[in-house]
């Protein structure tokens, strides 16, 4: 099973979810109760060097340099 889909019950974390969007909206949906989080805006960050992408979650989200997703908290 990939690490990106997790059965209901299991724990996962953020970093853990494969590195592409599909993923990441999957992922969100399971940490909100089913809840859809959709996509508001997506953008190349200048000041982080990186497409960050803005979430209905009120999070705004981008891949580390390694690949993991994490929260830009600013």
């Amino acid at each position: 099973m990939s690490s990106a889909f997790l059965k209901e019950g299991e724990s996962g974390q953020l970093k853990d979810v494969a590195p592409n969007f599909g993923a990441l909206l999957f992922f969100l949906r399971m940490e909100n109760g089913g809840t859809v989080i959709r996509e508001l805006k997506n953008y190349y960050s200048e000041k982080h060097g990186r497409d960050v992408y803005e979430m209905s979650d009120g999070l705004t989200y981008t891949l580390d340099d390694e690949g993991r997703w994490m929260i830009i908290l600013d």
